[in-house]
């Protein structure tokens, strides 16, 4: 039986052939005679016929067996049902075509004229076609509501209600589905792991971000399907780089419960590392990259260890003269099997390198001599990326450069000792040498004080910065004018000359004075933070003060000369200078000078400041500050009152005016000491941006040369601070503890910084 149905199906496929063969046969022949049992004979005149059984087919070969075809109709019973194809019987064949737009029109006609025969509706015929005119008018439609003939209200007379919608009644959560999160099979390789793999996951889940509220379902599983591949990602950066995640999507187990997200973790095998390869020329020493690869034989291989230790040998072969080293792509060959892994790392160490000299290019503000002065390293010196840093940061801090930047350049100078020279090259773009700078605070006793600089910080290159500055306040005024050069002929060493005129008008003294002075000095600034600090000068007065007359029982004004050095010397071990939170700094002061008032009177001035920093918690630090100061060799009405020591205000101990504390006069105006003693205590809390802090100040200054640790004043308050990027703004507000008489209830001192 399967053997005939094949031969079928065969035969009923030629049948199909044969037929197309012989309609191709006719649609080809264009009027041709066909050949007849492969004779080639001249064509009739009256034009081609087409009659069965005279259709050339070739024979078949004689080793093939065609299947029997059956006959499907007589040949003759074919050709009485074929009419002949005449050319010259049918003039219509010769008519040429018509266009497609006639032809439109002319079936459009027939169609609108013909009769529908029955049961058949009318055509629908397309007048604009039918009339040949393809524009057709159409006229008003007739009014059948009279209301709309009727003519309009008056604008003012115009009342529409505003239509009303109904608002959506449901309530957006009932399209909202709620779920859980579960993770299983995490257990063994969270305890196995550094890391905390399940904390890893959770905040950084799609799904744990969700907070367990979607949209629908189909949001639950896309995001269980980002959870899924970041599991991977997860286990394969600690090492599990064959584990098996899958997920599903659990209905609750009671009516209207949430969903179960479920991820399921199959870890598998921690691969480890069974070779460690470092593909690099010799180095000197020899173990330098070997030995600053921190990855063993069998540790895992985790992903992070292996940056780092990457990480660890880029900084290292510059930091060992090896300037233009290149870490190649590393090769991590896993065995599937054994859970093994193959680290391959190649490095190009290039040429072991010293320091030449420098070249700068670009829009200079100083040139490569002045380079030189700020650079920390001399010419045959090993190179060390630590001491370009330097470098980079010392140029950054001159403040006269919109961008700059520091690289070597290879010279192929051969060195000895199998290095290279290697010149660095000093990019320079100068910025806007002008700043216009401003300050403002108040305290009790000093009053408002608006502080303003003008400054061009490369006037006279390199680094001669020419400074403006003013001060406008109720209780002091005044003008100056400085010449400041930085890095003057040595790293960090400035020279700095001053003249101004000041006018000070405290309820203590009142002063007119003019000044010139000049130092010497290395100071901290906010971007450049010292660890030892110096200064050294000289400075000239002429000052015109008011002072208590002990014979006269009044106020007068005397004139003081006062030629002065000065040294100071500071440590500074603190985190940061207008904001401290450890460490501890210490200063100490001493001015050797001479008042001239009708006789010679030299003294010497000595104080000493020290503070620490101690954080306790996330937020918390407790700060403490002591000072003592001391003035030995003259008598205190032979000593400037400008120059004596005082106690009280912002800087020293808060509750107090400005200079408030210490012998007074009959007036209850202070006299001033020639020593002093203050301490304080405060715990600052930070959160963000604000902060407040609670201290405790307390101080005291004295006629004698010598603090006495005696009738101590204690203040007390509260404050706020504001953080910004160059430092707090700081308010404090406090009260005097046991005030007395004519002593103000609350003090109040706004300022930038720290108290201390």
């Amino acid at each position: 039986m399967p053997e005939p149905m094949i031969k079928s199906k065969a035969s009923s496929r030629v049948t199909t052939i044969l037929t197309g063969l012989s309609c191709a046969a006719l649609a080809l022949s264009n009027g041709a005679a066909l050949a007849q049992d492969g004779d080639s004979q001249a064509p009739e005149e009256q034009g081609p016929t087409l009659e069965a059984g005279k259709l050339g087919v070739p024979s078949p070969p004689a080793d093939v067996t065609l299947p029997v075809v059956e006959t499907v109709i007589p040949d003759e019973e074919f050709n009485d049902a074929v009419p002949a194809l005449k050319i010259d019987d049918d003039p219509e064949l010769d008519r040429p075509l018509e266009s497609i737009a006639e032809f439109e029109r002319r079936i459009a006609s027939e169609q609108a004229g013909a009769e529908p025969q029955e049961g058949q509706e009318a055509p629908l015929g397309d007048p604009a076609l039918a009339d040949a005119d393809p524009v057709e008018e159409i006229g008003d439609a007739p009014i059948s509501d009279t209301a709309l003939a009727e003519p309009l209200p008056p604008l003012d007379q115009f009342d529409v209600e505003p239509v009303e919608f109904s608002a959506d009644a449901s309530d957006p959560e009932d399209v909202r589905v709620a779920y859980t999160v579960q993770v299983d099979g995490l257990k063994e390789a969270d305890g196995e792991s550094d890391a905390r793999l399940r904390g890893m996951f959770k905040g950084l889940s799609a799904l744990h971000d969700g907070n367990g509220k979607a949209a629908n379902a189909a949001m639950v599983a896309a995001r269980l399907t980002e959870d899924s591949e970041l599991m991977k990602t997860i286990l394969a950066s600690e090492g599990w780089y064959s584990a098996q995640v899958s997920t599903r999507i659990d209905q609750p187990a009671e009516e209207g419960g949430p969903l179960v997200a479920v991820i399921a973790v199959s870890p598998g095998q921690r691969f480890v590392f069974s070779d460690i390869v470092v593909d690099a020329q010799p180095t000197e020493p020899p173990d330098l990259i070997r030995s600053n690869l921190a990855l063993e034989v069998g540790e895992p291989i985790v992903a992070e260890r292996v940056q780092g230790s990457e990480a660890q040998i880029a900084v290292a072969l510059p930091e060992n003269g090896y300037p233009f080293a290149e870490l190649g792509q590393r090769d991590i060959l896993l065995d599937q099997d054994t859970g093994d892994g193959i680290y391959t790392l190649p490095v190009d160490t290039g040429p072991r390198s010293r320091f030449d000299g420098f070249e700068t290019e670009g829009d200079l503000a100083f040139d490569a001599e002045h380079i030189d002065v700020l650079a920390r390293f001399e010419r045959d010196e090993l190179y060390d990326s630590r001491k370009v840093d330097d470098l980079r940061k010392a140029l950054v801090a001159t403040g006269l450069f919109s961008t700059v930047s520091v690289e070597p350049k290879r010279t192929g100078e051969s060195a000895g000792d199998d290095t290279e020279y290697v010149r660095m090259l000093v990019r320079q773009d100068a910025g806007p040498p002008r700043t216009i700078a401003g300050t403002a605070g108040y305290g009790t006793g000093e009053g408002f004080r608006l502080e303003a600089t003008w400054t061009h910080r490369n006037m006279f290159p390199p680094e001669g910065a020419l400074i403006a500055h003013g001060v406008a306040g109720t209780k002091e005024q005044g003008a100056g004018v400085t010449f400041r050069r930085s890095n003057a002929g040595k790293r960090d060493r400035t020279f700095e000359m001053v003249a101004e005129a000041l006018h000070s008008n405290f309820d203590a003294y009142s002063a007119y004075t003019g000044r010139v002075a000049a130092r010497i000095a290395r100071d901290s600034t906010p971007i450049w933070q010292k660890r030892i600090t110096y200064a050294y000068g000289a400075e000239l007065l002429a000052t015109a003060e008011k002072d208590w007359d002990f014979d006269a029982q009044k106020r007068r004004r005397k004139t003081y000369y006062v030629g002065a050095l000065n040294g100071q010397l500071g440590l500074d071990f603190t985190d940061d200078l207008l904001d401290p939170t450890k460490g501890f700094r210490a200063t100490t002061i001493i001015q050797p000078e001479a008042a001239i008032d009708g006789g010679f009177n030299p003294y010497i001035r000595a104080r000493i400041d020290a503070s620490g920093y101690f954080p306790f918690g996330d937020s918390f630090v407790l700060a403490g500050r002591v000072r003592l100061g001391t003035i030995q060799g003259a008598d205190r009405a032979d000593i400037p009152p400008s120059r004596r020591f005082y106690s009280g205000g912002g800087g020293s101990v808060r509750g107090y005016a400005y200079q408030a504390l210490g012998p007074h006069d009959k007036k209850d105006n202070a006299l001033g000491g020639r020593s002093l003693n203050e301490a304080a205590a405060e715990v600052r809390y930070r959160f963000g941006n604000f902060g407040i802090v609670g201290f405790v100040d307390v101080g005291q200054s004295y006629e004698e040369t010598m603090p006495q640790f005696s009738d101590l004043r204690f203040g007390a308050g509260i404050g706020g601070r504001y953080y910004t990027n160059f430092g707090p703004l700081r308010i404090d507000l406090a009260t005097p503890i046991n005030r007395r008489p004519g002593e103000s209830r609350f003090n109040l001192y706004v300022s930038i910084g720290q108290a201390f």
